[in-house]
């Protein structure tokens, strides 16, 4: 029947049509089916906009559990296909769990992608991860854009109010995983894209510490390698991972009097943005916030730069995989839509690396244009801001922990996002292994079976069990999964290539030039 609290009674219990479990705030009642154990929208913590998320108060009767919980508050995603939410009541997670099994599994904690402005933690379907892997996973909500990571002068917790969340949400699965069948002292979190930069924020951030045993960063960066203008030179948006509170802050003051301005306010402008509805800020979001919010660093949450603090092994050394995909920016690049021509092709190279520069010539040589335009720019943004970035961060860690390193490789990989024919610069059977194009092979999807070939659905098994036995021992090598060699910190990383048939150890830092993007 359960484990007992301290106090004397059952931490979870059989009930009708599911299970009841008591959390520190009161007993939860979830759902099961196929020998799992599933509890969607449990309230970790609660936040006023702009401030510190708060431990839950305690609550009268059983809350239920069979539903996830809202959304936070994001514009829709067309691409992705996730809907906008004006919820700021949002800081809610979800436990899937094996049942009968009541103690000591290992825990996964995911930090969802969506470049840290949309998704939800309930936009993913673990069950196949937690009955494959006899694990416990555990998937969250937390702030995102303006809500999450704005900055402005004096504000305490500016540009982190996100990561505040999540490590909320840290903490309660330490407290409160072992009524799921959990075991508190062996969580590994892991994170792709949005999450997998989050994931490097919480390993070098000093009150993180304790909160996880190992981590995974999926095409998340660590480094500074994606630095404002290197995906599209001439945007204002924000597209570098990390910037220093001053310059967010001070560029937070600017933007929020032109909005408060245009909303007619009288009050200073933070007031006056407080003041404002959800759908207010999200209405100004993408014209007015795009190039002013973000994670900032020379914080009391992130002290510096991750990459100085890896640098330095100012971090826990915990066991990591780290990797991205071998195509990252295809579907980026899709997106946006340009270069499409020769002229724009060679816009973008003078704004990124100058015109008639040395630096321009060598990019030029490495990367002959001849797969078209926007595929030959989708290879340097890629290998720029992520493929490259990643493998330095992978020898650096492992200069100090047991690192592994991987390159997602299925270039025929299933879409998961929706494009536009009319205007994408890449079509779909070009995109290759493309950001996000792992996801399908650990998850499932909410509203949909992603459709994976048997070759395919081969590797996906394959994939699950590296991640399980990372979660439960450290390494993920074990039988039935082609060895795993781990990162050296002596030249180029040996990272493992995964594709349906072909998974194998491959040094590839010469096929994405990374001697090149050193910055």
């Amino acid at each position: 029947m359960g484990g007992l609290l301290a106090g004397g009674f059952e931490t979870s219990v059989a009930a009708e049509g599911g299970d009841v479990v008591i959390t520190e705030a009161g007993p939860v009642h979830g759902g099961s089916a196929d020998g799992l154990r599933m509890f969607e929208g449990i309230r970790y913590a609660t936040a006023r906009r702009w401030e510190p998320p708060q431990r839950v108060a305690h609550w009268p009767g059983v809350q239920d559990a069979t539903r996830p919980g809202a959304r936070c508050a994001q514009n829709e995603d067309p691409p992705a296909g996730t809907p906008a939410s004006a919820s700021e009541d949002c800081l809610f997670l979800n436990v899937t769990a094996p049942a009968g099994v009541r103690r000591d599994l290992p825990v996964l904690v995911y930090l969802h992608g969506g470049g840290l402005k949309n998704g939800a933690g309930s936009d993913l379907e673990p069950r196949r991860l937690a009955a494959r892997e006899h694990a416990v996973v555990v998937t969250l909500n937390y702030r995102l854009g303006v809500f999450g990571f704005y900055s402005y002068p004096g504000l305490a917790g500016s540009g982190t109010f996100g990561l505040q969340d999540q490590q909320a949400a840290m903490a309660w699965v330490r407290r409160n995983i072992a009524a799921f069948g959990g075991n508190a002292h062996n969580v590994t979190l892991f994170g792709e894209s949005g999450g997998g930069d989050s994931v490097c924020a919480q390993l070098v951030s000093p009150s993180a510490r304790g909160l996880f045993d190992r981590v995974m960063i999926q095409s998340g960066t660590c480094g500074d390698a994606n630095p404002l203008g290197a995906l599209i030179p001439s945007a204002a948006g924000r597209v570098a991972s990390w910037q220093k509170l001053s310059a967010l802050a001070a560029n937070g003051a600017t933007v929020a009097a032109k909005v408060a301005t245009a909303f007619g306010c009288t009050a200073d402008a933070l007031t006056c943005l407080r003041q404002r509805s959800a759908d207010d800020l999200l209405h100004s979001a993408d014209v007015n916030f795009g190039a002013y919010w973000g994670p900032a660093y020379d914080t009391p949450l992130l002290p510096e730069k991750p990459a100085d603090a890896i640098a330095a092994g100012r971090f826990p050394h915990v066991p990591v995989i780290i990797g991205a995909t071998k195509d990252e920016a295809t579907l980026l690049v899709a997106l946006i839509g340009q270069p499409t021509s020769s002229t724009s092709y060679d816009t973008m190279l003078d704004q990124a690396f100058g015109k008639g520069t040395a630096r321009r010539n060598a990019v030029t040589a490495a990367y002959p244009a001849t797969v078209g335009y926007a595929r030959t720019w989708a290879a340097i943004a890629g290998d720029r801001g992520y493929v490259c970035p990643n493998q330095r961060s992978a020898t650096v860690l492992s200069r100090y922990t047991r690192t592994y390193a991987f390159e997602f490789a299925d270039s025929g990989a299933p879409l998961i996002f929706t494009l536009k024919p009319e205007t994408q610069a890449i079509p779909d059977d070009a995109l290759g292994a493309y950001h996000g194009s792992d996801v399908p092979y650990l998850w499932d999807s909410a509203s949909a079976q992603f459709q994976l070939t048997p070759p395919q659905r081969t590797l996906s098994d394959q994939l699950l069990d590296y991640l399980g036995r990372f979660a439960a021992t450290g390494d993920p090598n074990g039988w039935g999964t082609p060895y795993w060699a781990n990162v050296h910190p002596d030249g180029a990383p040996l990272v493992q290539r995964l594709a349906p048939g072909a998974v194998r150890p491959a040094r590839t830092a010469d096929e994405h030039h990374c001697a090149l993007w050193t910055e």
